[in-house]
């Protein structure tokens, strides 16, 4: 099942994707998607719905980030080893853990606001995994049962305000729209093994990154049961997972966002995103 929210920015409403790429309108079920759904049986009882019992969202419509209500955005760096190589830093022996702002968080195909001073905006085309129920010191044999669903993910950075304004990555993580996720969020059962997913991103139609989520250093077992140690995963977080090689700043000369820029990436399975690069704006909202 692919659950999606739809509309303008803060009205949307609740739906999923029919068999035939159609948007469908599930308003009459549940009044959103939120963390309060993915505990228990009600994601079953959503799956149990006939979609073209659901009223079609008729046009071009706009999707916003397809879970409402999200806690905490985790995220894992440098857990591709040709990505750690490009950046020039030793493979981990421990999962880099960090934090993205919930506040940056943005639809999928929402214009990304390049920051005000920034000369060094980046993207990373990444794997999320939507926790479905609390987690805490879970196993690795455990891990996945506490997993709801998976989506794309840009996890688009700042370098010089991640690594060059002293030792803290969460000011080059959380900036405004630094957070696209969707299109949909896709259940465990529709997507299987999270390690074998093909992903890419291109800038302005150019490829950057291409790889594959069985070559991470530590896979999503590990992870979740790794952060579960430190953090308590609830239904709704979101730990996005590392990003294989391509970055901007591993690119020689290196590249960088700017206005006027064009990023589309995607998963297998997870479906595709498109982002217009623009300029920061004095109410600093895109």
């Amino acid at each position: 099942m692919k659950l999606l929210r739809f509309g303008p920015k803060g009205q949307e409403k609740p739906g999923l994707l029919d068999a035939e790429g159609k948007v469908r309108d599930l308003s009459a079920h549940v009044p959103d998607i939120t963390p309060n759904l993915l505990p228990g049986d009600s994601l079953a009882r959503l799956a149990a719905i006939d979609p073209a019992s659901l009223p079609l969202v008729d046009g071009d419509v706009r999707l916003g980030a397809p879970l409402s209500g999200i806690r905490k955005f985790l995220a894992i760096g440098l857990n591709y080893a040709d990505h750690a190589a490009e950046s020039n830093l030793p493979i981990p022996s421990e999962p880099i853990l960090f934090t993205k702002a919930t506040s940056c968080l943005n639809g999928p195909n929402d214009p990304v606001m390049i920051p005000r001073g920034s000369q060094k905006s980046d993207w990373e085309v990444e794997l999320g995994v939507v926790i479905g129920k609390t987690a805490r010191y879970v196993t690795e044999e455990a891990a996945l049962d506490h997993v709801a669903g998976y989506l794309l993910v840009n996890d688009v950075s700042e370098r010089a305000f991640q690594k060059e304004k002293g030792t803290q990555w969460d000011k080059g993580k959380g900036c405004d729209t630094f957070g696209p996720i969707g299109p949909w969020l896709v259940t465990a059962d529709e997507v299987g093994d999270p390690q074998d997913l093909d992903m890419w991103l291109d800038l302005n139609g150019q490829r950057m990154q291409t790889g594959n989520t069985r070559t991470m250093i530590f896979n999503v077992r590990q992870l979740i049961s790794y952060v579960s140690e430190f953090i308590t995963l609830e239904p709704g977080d979101i730990l996005t997972t590392g990003t294989p090689p391509g970055v901007g700043e591993g690119k020689s000369p290196q590249v960088f966002l700017k206005p006027g820029d064009v990023m589309t990436l995607g998963i297998q399975k997870l479906g595709q995103q498109r982002q217009d690069v623009i300029a920061w704006t004095q109410d600093g909202v895109a």
